[in-house]
């Protein structure tokens, strides 16, 4: 279990920092901070499904 929680928090953080991203883009009308900041969200989401998958693999 704590295996799995360093990674999830990363992710959350990531995510937490793309909706940031996201925002400040839609106040500063920058398309291209906005597609980073998708990136990032999903990329995030990606990582911990896998760390995720990952642990339960090894139980």
């Amino acid at each position: 279990m704590p295996r799995l929680l360093l990674p999830l928090v990363g992710c959350v953080l990531v995510v937490a920092l793309g909706v940031g991203a996201i925002m400040y883009a839609h106040h500063d009308d920058a398309p291209g901070l906005g597609l980073i900041g998708f990136v990032l969200i999903f990329g995030a989401i990606g990582f911990g499904v896998r760390a995720v998958l990952r642990g339960r693999k090894s139980v």
